[in-house]
């Protein structure tokens, strides 16, 4: 049975997003897809097989989302945002129970940039280049708006199981691998990079995020412009007017601009979930280094289903009550057979 989950209000850049696409950088499209991969994943282990990849990116705030239909699970993951249905309040990094004609409520971020509503089940929208997602950049896909609706064809999935929080840093230090004109930027720029405190700026989107540099800038001797060639996620580009511009999910494919670093893709969605307003640092890493983190990120993410666990809540509170197991077994103070 197919079901609609309607969106009756909905936040600024709100977009579905998967995975994104791989390669296709050499015919202009970059990969796109979900700005914080890890909330994917997360989505992945509360939801099971259930889960089908595709989530609701919903940016700084969410909206209000109603099935008629059904119920639905549902899973809310990445940067934690205030949520509750019919007024009850969820536990964010958890899967739920979305009664049919409830209305959930996502609202503001506390910590992050970007939160992700999924649910158990396949989003039925047209597969573009290999993938669902919304690349706004290459005009694949569109925001989504209060009045879309959306097709699912729902699964089961256990509810009330939540993974422990994540530790978010208001004072991040990310490791970057040197880029191609980093020795351009000779040594003293190498130590501005490492010892200068940067701002992350409201200029910030899906594309890229600025950086406000607090103090005198840095340049290549040679000027800040080279020829245009391919660039990379990550890359930290620095702009005509020196402020350093960190490249994202749906950044050009080439550019002109010199790249004085390489954020590590073991620490690119930490760095995209940093709120406007923060304070951000960089650190020089060796390749070894940076691939023995990116094993260790990608272990982490395997480790997510074995993580999760059944929340304590108050049965008053509870929706999805039926979901819990709250009898394991029975046992006799008579009979013998059941004391094991």
């Amino acid at each position: 049975m197919s079901v609609q989950l309607e969106i009756l209000s909905a936040g600024p850049r709100m977009t579905l997003q998967d995975a994104g696409r791989v390669g296709l950088s050499a015919y202009g499209l970059s990969r796109g897809g979900a700005m914080d991969p890890v909330a994917l994943a997360e989505a992945a282990a509360l939801l099971g097989s259930a889960y089908d990849g595709l989530s609701i990116e919903m940016t700084q705030t969410g909206g209000k989302f109603r099935c008629m239909q059904a119920d639905l699970t549902v899973a809310l993951t990445g940067a934690v945002m205030k949520a509750n249905v019919d007024g009850v309040p969820l536990r964010w990094g958890a899967s739920h129970l979305l009664p049919a004609g409830a209305v959930l409520e996502v609202s503001a971020a506390r910590q992050g940039v970007y939160g992700y509503l999924s649910v158990a089940g396949q989003i039925s929208v047209p597969d573009c280049f290999g993938a669902r997602s919304a690349h706004l950049q290459a005009g694949i896909g569109a925001e989504l708006v209060a009045g879309d609706v959306l097709p699912v064809q729902p699964k089961p999935a256990l509810m009330g199981n939540g993974l422990p929080e994540r530790a978010w840093n208001d004072a991040q230090v990310f490791r970057v691998l040197p880029s191609v004109q980093t020795a351009l930027f000779g040594d003293d720029g190498r130590a501005w990079l490492e010892t200068t405190s940067l701002t992350k700026t409201a200029r910030s989107s899906r594309m890229g995020a600025a950086l406000q540099v607090d103090g005198d800038g840095v340049a290549m001797p040679e000027g800040l412009s080279i020829t245009s060639e391919i660039v990379s996620l990550g890359d930290i580009q620095m702009t005509g007017d020196g402020t350093p511009f960190v490249l994202l999910a749906e950044a050009q494919t080439t550019g002109g601009y010199p790249r004085i670093a390489t954020v590590i893709s073991a620490d690119l969605p930490a760095f995209a979930q940093v709120q406007a307003g923060k304070q951000v640092r960089f650190r020089f890493v060796d390749l070894e280094e940076a691939l023995a983190a990116r094993a260790t990120f990608v272990a982490e993410l395997a480790a997510l289903k074995g993580r999760v666990a059944p929340l304590v809540r108050d049965p008053h509170q509870m929706h999805d009550l039926l979901g819990y197991t709250l009898v394991a077994g029975v046992v006799s103070a008579t009979d013998p057979e059941t004391w094991e």
